[in-house]
């Protein structure tokens, strides 16, 4: 508890497609503020951000793209074969980073913080952890991963597998291990219990919360057991002949968080939506008919702001269907405006509208907060 008074502070590393993201939104899930170390190196580098002059001016405008944006793949390929390259390119972005999450960390209000980071144990972030956590899996699974998820070759994933330090030495200085070689529910499992040796009394009940205005309505946070409900709720308003599986609900609480809108203990709306890079994304939202209203949907928006304030998001992404986008009044009125990637402003923003925004839907924004991380200095 030495670097950051009243916070506990895990370092969560492990190789490349070992499932490390899945890991953090998992402790998300159960209370911790969770910083994503690699993906802030990115924002560090983005045109208007302290990184992007430094940068362009000892790698050459060689490497920015039509925009001017610095394109990440033509520098990775520069670092990648140049060691020395690399250790300039750290230079610049570590310390930056370092400020980042020291910010972040001192003004999240959750005591249990996850900095996520590929290369934790090769700098200087590691030692001011409370404890090191990391993820586990074989080099064929790696391999696997990175060839159908990530669309590389057998040569690029080797590559990439190969360019890494051995696992066994992220293992040994781990206080826990996370094998993610199985099914989500067995990663969830290791994932609680090491969660019980920092907070041994763990509540997974769901946290029920009163919406507002709406009578016996209320809210409450999905958890894995609610996968088979959740998973017929959008099979249904989805009109899908192939139903959604249990078990696809249980692998997509590895990306996002579930919001339950409850009538009399029944589910009646939804939404699905996530935190990257301190933006917030909805690209789930279902109502049932009778509680098709502008006071529902405020209620569960109302809720994703709430829970994506407490992650210190900067922006709200919401992905609609036209029929809920036409609810004009209610989207004006909670301060959304309609808008396309191109036009947020902040190259964050804008790659998160363009990574996550699903077909034939309309995207509306919000600003969340002003005092952004990574301004220019």
């Amino acid at each position: 508890m030495g670097n950051w008074p009243g916070k506990y502070v895990i370092g969560l590393t492990g190789n490349i497609a070992t499932g490390k993201s899945v890991v953090r939104r998992m402790l998300e899930h159960l209370g911790a503020y969770t910083i994503d170390a690699d993906a802030l190196s990115h924002r560090a580098i983005a045109m208007g951000a302290p990184g992007y002059e430094p940068v362009v001016e000892t790698f050459g405008r060689f490497i920015l793209d039509a925009r001017g944006e610095i394109d990440r793949e033509k520098l990775g390929r520069l670092v990648f074969n140049d060691p020395d390259a690399l250790v300039h390119l750290e230079e610049i972005v570590h310390p930056l980073v370092g400020q980042a999450v020291d910010f972040m960390i001192k003004r999240a209000s959750q005591h249990v913080i996850v900095i996520e980071a590929i290369k934790l144990l090769e700098g200087k972030l590691a030692a001011k952890c409370d404890a090191i956590w990391a993820t586990y899996a074989p080099e064929s699974l790696q391999k696997s991963r990175l060839i159908n998820k990530r669309g590389m070759n057998e040569q690029e994933a080797n590559l990439r597998i190969k360019a890494q330090s051995h696992q066994e030495g992220k293992l040994s200085r781990a206080k826990v291990v996370i094998k993610n070689v199985g099914s989500f529910e067995d990663t969830w499992k290791q994932v609680i219990a090491g969660w019980k040796t920092i907070s041994p009394v763990t509540d997974t009940s769901p946290l029920v919360l009163p919406a507002s205005g709406l009578g016996d309505l209320a809210i409450q946070r999905g958890r894995p057991r609610d996968s088979a409900s959740i998973a017929a709720f959008i099979t249904r308003h989805r009109g899908l002949t192939h139903p959604i599986s249990a078990e696809d609900v249980m692998a997509a609480f590895g990306d996002r968080a579930f919001l339950l809108l409850m009538a009399d203990k029944k589910l009646v709306g939804l939404a699905g939506w996530q935190v990257e890079n301190l933006v917030a994304r909805t690209t789930e939202l279902y109502l049932d008919q009778s509680v098709t209203t502008p006071q529902a949907l405020k209620a569960l928006v109302v809720e994703v702001e709430r829970a994506s304030h407490d992650l210190q998001c900067e922006a709200s992404l919401v992905f609609l269907p036209p029929q809920l986008a036409a609810q004009e009044n209610a989207w004006k009125e909670m301060g959304y405006s309609r808008s396309t990637p191109q036009n947020l402003g902040v190259q964050a923003w804008q790659d998160a509208a363009i990574e996550s925004q699903p077909s034939n839907t309309v995207l509306l924004f919000k600003q969340l907060r002003q005092d952004r991380v990574l301004r220019p200095i």
